[in-house]
């Protein structure tokens, strides 16, 4: 038996957008541990450019802006299954088409919308399937591994990830009153996925994280994917409304020699 107990299990995974995402590497685990996945995915157009990578699963599109078609997948996702074990919120965007701005120049629209999809969307879509979710599921998000570093590339992204902490905490409080549905998210250090590319200057920000880890070596996408499964599971069932760190040590190790060293050379 397998220690997780997660066979014939079904979850609901949104966000895979290729085979880097960490949406897709969650689902592959819960498919080779013996769940079932329904994907959600955001367009038509999405759901085509995945035909090859999730040929023959249930693939269902909605975008989370629209609360009617959160309303609409949950119809859909009823007629497939009467229970869902659980839910995986892998969903960010962020509007950085005019490029990199100072955090006061912030456009409120962007700044609304990225809210939207990026956190409370979370709520929309537990609130509508709520009906589905078993006395015991597990609801999981995706943060970042610290949302008090004033990052100057991830802009306005860090105070929304705050948001969506703070929407799982309260999402954890507001279910207990008659469910032991658990919340929680997994704050990982940066990935090297391609939703993480389009952010400008990610791949210096991804490097000097490197150098900050222990082990001087990135956090990988498995890694934080397997933490989510294990979240997933009931074997995670003390942990809720938590944020969960997986960073290999970057918040810790601030005054490592080598960094040190490496920032005080003289300019060339």
């Amino acid at each position: 038996m397998s220690f997780l107990e997660i066979k014939n299990k079904t979850f609901l995974v949104f966000g895979v957008a290729n085979k880097k995402s960490v949406a897709w590497c969650i689902a592959n685990t819960l498919e080779k541990e013996g769940a079932k996945v329904i994907y959600s995915v955001r367009s038509e157009n999405r759901k085509k450019s995945l035909s090859t990578l999730l040929k023959d699963k249930p693939v269902l599109t909605c975008d989370v802006e629209d609360q009617e078609q959160i309303d609409l997948l949950a119809k859909k996702i009823a007629a497939i299954t009467s229970s869902l074990h659980g839910i995986v919120h892998s969903i960010a965007f962020a509007n950085y088409t005019e490029g990199f701005k100072p955090f006061h120049e912030t456009k409120r629209e962007d700044f609304l919308q990225a809210t939207t999809i990026s956190a409370f969307s979370l709520v929309e879509i537990v609130r509508a399937m709520k009906p589905l979710l078993t006395e015991q599921a597990s609801v999981v998000s995706i943060g970042i591994s610290s949302d008090l570093v004033t990052a100057e590339n991830y802009g306005y992204m860090s105070p929304i990830k705050s948001a969506l902490e703070g929407c799982v905490r309260n999402l954890a409080k507001s279910f207990s009153k008659n469910t032991a549905i658990r919340f929680n998210t997994v704050n990982a250090a940066p990935l090297k996925t391609s939703a993480s590319a389009g952010i400008p200057g990610y791949l210096k920000n991804y490097l000097y994280a490197e150098k900050l880890t222990f082990r001087k070596r990135a956090v990988e996408t498995k890694e934080v994917s397997d933490t989510i499964v294990f979240l997933l599971s009931e074997r995670a069932s003390g942990i809720n409304g938590q944020g969960i760190v997986v960073n290999a040590g970057m918040d810790l190790n601030y005054f490592d020699r080598e960094v040190v060293e490496l920032s005080m050379r003289p300019p060339k």
